[in-house]
């Protein structure tokens, strides 16, 4: 199983290859029910569950994707992982998570 890592050095190893960028994303799009919800709560403020919640599942696809292209390469991890969010069009966003697949003992 590929461990991921926000962190450049792996505490306790030694990175002794690096493999290659990996990255894995999702695009989502809104939905009308969650808009008509998300937008009476705007009224209010605070926090909009149903995009949090939304979000939360991409970046958890975005990171198995990650992790599916850093165990093609046969990676133990992949280190300095980030993540960037983008607006494709309107009502719809990317999100990706991306890092460098490494070997270590």
């Amino acid at each position: 199983m590929v461990e991921w890592y926000s962190t450049e050095a792996i505490a306790g190893k030694e990175i002794t290859k690096h493999l290659g960028v990996v990255s894995g994303s999702t695009i989502r799009a809104r939905n009308i029910g969650r808009d008509i919800v998300a937008g009476l709560r705007t009224i209010v403020g605070g926090e909009v569950p149903e995009y949090t919640e939304m979000m939360a599942h991409a970046r958890n696809q975005a990171i198995e994707r990650m992790l599916q292209k850093g165990a093609e390469m046969d990676a133990d991890a992949i280190v300095g992982v980030r993540f960037s969010t983008a607006m494709i069009m309107q009502g719809t966003a990317e999100v990706m998570a991306f890092g460098t697949a490494v070997k270590y003992r």
